[in-house]
């Protein structure tokens, strides 16, 4: 549906949101726009690996929002860092008077193999994606918490980025996986405990056509646009923003839920769970777990199916 500028969803709503300047960040930007809200694009502009520094994507797509009569700032602070992370807040509520919506989305990619990888593939992939959650994520509940104290009425929202290779993994992606699931469990102990202030918090595992997914493993033929224009594109980008474009909406009740999005599905996600179980009123021995827990497992595949999100 198309709410146009004057009946936008997100109508008041001054959304940041990181990762902005290409793929699905811009997607959102785009589409943030159009429903109302005053967008904060965030991107350093590295290549996928995150290196570099090309500050003209960011600008690209202010450009844009601004062409089909929007308001958008670009900003180029480092959200992993601690004083970018709270620069980028203020710029928001300087700029445009208030924050209510965090759109964490920015990552970066360094697969390789386990027995392949370096410390440092290691080490950039969880600081950007991790502490580039939870740095924006910390300056943004602060600002909340303090108009809540103030008298303030808080209807606010986060969306963060997690992935399926994550939740449910994929080889060639340890560091990046990991760093995906535990923006999972941020999510869900976030909720939680911003709930008091008025903020919701939710994630998305999104499977679209990105600089990412073209270079991930086993994808970049899959993910390709269908040769017949009339033909569905299910990876198309921008297929996944009218979920976050809700999320972020002033009166959506939906917090601590994690949603997998790609083409028209969209399919919820349920927190680690416990299934199968053992018990006796006695200590186990080493023989007797032996015996029993493979059935465990077999029972408790017997009962999940096997099947992931993706069908």
């Amino acid at each position: 549906m198309n709410w146009g500028r004057t009946m936008g969803a997100l109508d008041g709503r001054v959304a940041i949101i990181t990762g902005a300047g290409r793929g699905i960040g811009r997607e959102h930007a785009l589409l943030f726009a159009s429903e109302g809200a005053k967008v904060v694009v965030n991107d350093l502009g590295g290549a996928v690996d995150g290196s570099g520094d090309d500050r003209t994507p960011a600008e690209q797509v202010v450009d844009e929002i601004r062409g089909m009569g929007g308001e958008a700032l670009a900003n180029a602070d480092d959200i992993a860092d601690w004083e970018g992370g709270r620069r980028l807040i203020q710029a928001a509520v300087d700029a445009f008077g208030d924050l209510h919506v965090l759109v964490n989305n920015a990552g970066i990619l360094r697969d390789k193999m386990l027995v392949n990888m370096g410390e440092d593939e290691w080490d950039s992939v969880i600081h950007v994606h991790l502490k580039g959650h939870f740095v924006p994520t910390r300056h943004a509940a602060a600002y909340w918490r303090e108009q809540v104290k103030a008298g303030a009425e808080v209807k606010a929202s986060v969306i963060n980025t997690s992935s399926t290779s994550g939740l449910i993994g994929n080889p060639g992606q340890t560091n990046y996986g990991t760093a995906k699931a535990g923006i999972g469990a941020f999510t869900t102990i976030a909720a939680k405990e911003l709930e008091r202030y008025g903020v919701r918090v939710n994630a998305i595992a999104p499977a679209a056509r990105t600089r990412m997914t073209e270079q991930t493993p086993g994808l970049g033929d899959i993910v390709k646009a269908p040769t017949d224009p009339a033909r569905f594109d299910v990876w198309n980008p921008a297929n996944v923003s009218p979920l976050v474009a809700y999320l972020a909406t002033g009166d959506c009740p939906i917090n601590g839920q994690v949603f997998f999005i790609q083409g028209g599905l969209v399919r919820l996600f349920q927190p680690w769970t416990m299934t199968a179980s053992l018990q006796r009123d006695d200590r186990w021995t080493v023989a007797e777990l032996a015996d029993a827990v493979p059935g465990l497992v077999d029972e408790a595949d017997e009962a999940g199916g096997g099947s992931g999100p993706g069908g």
